[in-house]
């Protein structure tokens, strides 16, 4: 399955601009025989807990403006499966969300993110509430399994994921520059660890003196980079998720039929 990444920049606060960028990317990647586009976190608002508790949308609302209906449109007109993160705003919550839309421009799947980074700067608990429950969608046979930013640091969930069904993670992320040697280290350990493709999809661009760190990267089920972005600049790379090369991954080291249970004892 060839798939790829748009590791994009945003504007602070401006949707309609943020969607046009969304739309651009998933033509140009249908254009060139890309079945998957995977975007950053929070591409319609930009990260901040201000902007996000002013701009966060309603999904349900049947408008030309909202970003989920913009994203379902984008996905129908180009003929392509979009990952994408955005608000949603429910009652009187909001959720940071990854939404699956198809070639017929229908969601499949939503993850709402579970592990928030509730400290300075980032705060996100003043805003955001917390989802509980995982989610795998199937797309061409294959099983992804979703993640947003923080959790990539949480190595139970990508290990629930995979145990779950998943052949591949797929990361959502405004990742800081101040934390790239960590990014760079846990996208590989949880690809390698898990014996999966993890999709690795960053922000580049500063949103209110935060600045992220791009270097969005495909790493296959042995932790080689498929393919690799900047730092710093916006950017489109690819890659093919291919079933056959996870088996002979787990054929060559077969390490879940060799995990044990490990029960509650003192520590030595």
């Amino acid at each position: 399955m060839k798939i790829c990444i748009a590791q994009i920049e945003c504007v602070l606060g401006d949707i309609n601009t943020n969607m046009e960028k969304i739309s651009c990317f998933s033509s140009k990647a249908s254009e060139q025989g890309f079945e998957m586009i995977v975007f950053p976190e929070m591409v319609d608002t930009g990260y901040n807990m201000d902007v996000i508790r002013q701009k966060a949308s309603r999904w349900d609302k049947n408008s030309k403006t909202n970003p989920c209906n913009l994203i379902k449109y984008a996905g129908k007109k180009n003929k392509i499966h979009i990952i994408c993160n955005i608000s949603e705003k429910e009652d009187d919550k909001i959720y940071n969300t990854t939404l699956v839309v198809n070639p017929d421009g229908k969601m499949v799947g939503k993850y709402r993110k579970i592990h928030l980074a509730d400290y300075p700067p980032l705060n996100e608990g003043s805003c955001i509430s917390a989802g509980k429950t995982v989610t795998i969608v199937k797309i061409n046979n294959i099983k992804f399994g979703l993640l947003t930013c923080y959790d990539l640091r949480f190595p139970e969930i990508s290990r629930a994921l995979v145990l779950n069904g998943a052949d591949a993670l797929i990361l959502c992320s405004a990742w800081p520059f101040p934390r790239l040697v960590h990014w760079n280290t846990l996208i590989r350990a949880r690809a390698i660890e898990n014996q999966v493709y993890f999709i690795a999809s960053n922000r580049v661009g500063t949103d209110d003196h935060v600045t992220f760190c791009g270097s969005s990267r495909i790493i296959d089920p042995y932790g080689v980079i498929v393919s690799s972005a900047s730092e710093n600049s916006e950017s489109f790379i690819s890659g093919e998720i291919n079933l056959e090369t996870i088996q002979k991954v787990r054929q060559n080291m077969p390490v879940f039929n060799h995990r044990t249970k490990i029960d509650k004892q003192p520590l030595l």
